[in-house]
């Protein structure tokens, strides 16, 4: 975990709101990188405290390989990520579309930390309390596909999936959900024009 963005003054821990940057791309370097730097710098103007999580650069095993039958020990990086959630009022989700849904990496993480006890806990049949309730999230979503078409052709189902079946199940509320694409043919004027969003959406953190 790190903070994100060190350029200028730091501001301390009450002065804004607490937000967490979740970097869900397992790449090096890739728009998404570029999006959350953006939107870090966006809302550090603000006096906001930006924390990272670069899942790409975190050490831990993705697959829960008995489900939800038995524990499986968290890793460090992954108690500490449990921590910073706990932490944020706000999350941020920057991750590409991949085959429709999110990268296995971020979906890995999500299986890994989002536990009964800590995101939600069973009350009875479809009935359950949402432990993470009071927090609010922002997702910025690269596609190589048109927005449009990945909507109304292909339904969202990466959407879906988060701003539903994950987030809402926990009682996170997503605020804002960003599309960026389609990325592959995009100009270098495109893609300058999706970055002062980004910082844009963080001064509207």
């Amino acid at each position: 975990m790190s903070e994100i963005g060190k350029t200028g003054a730091t501001p301390m821990e009450g002065d804004g709101k607490r937000i967490l940057l979740i970097l869900g791309s397992p790449k090096r370097t890739s728009l998404c990188h570029a999006l959350a730097e953006a939107y870090a710098q966006g809302a550090r103007s603000e006096g906001h405290v930006v924390r990272l999580l670069a899942l790409g650069e975190m050490s831990f095993d993705p697959v829960l390989h008995e489900g939800y039958d038995q524990s499986q020990t968290l890793e460090p990086d992954l108690l500490d990520a449990q921590r910073q959630i706990h932490w944020a009022e706000h999350l941020v989700f920057v991750y590409p579309v991949w085959w429709g849904g999110v990268p296995a990496l971020l979906k890995g993480f999500l299986d890994r930390v989002l536990l009964p006890g800590f995101a939600f806990k069973y009350t009875g049949p479809l009935r359950w309390d949402k432990l993470l309730t009071g927090r609010s999230a922002d997702l910025l979503v690269t596609l190589d596909t048109p927005p449009w078409y990945f909507r109304w052709i292909y339904g969202a189902p990466a959407h879906r999936q988060m701003v539903r079946t994950v987030l809402g199940f926990c009682g996170i509320k997503t605020r804002r959900l960003s599309e960026f694409g389609p990325v592959r043919p995009a100009s270098e004027t495109r893609r300058q024009a999706w970055l002062r969003k980004a910082e844009t959406l963080g001064t509207r953190a």
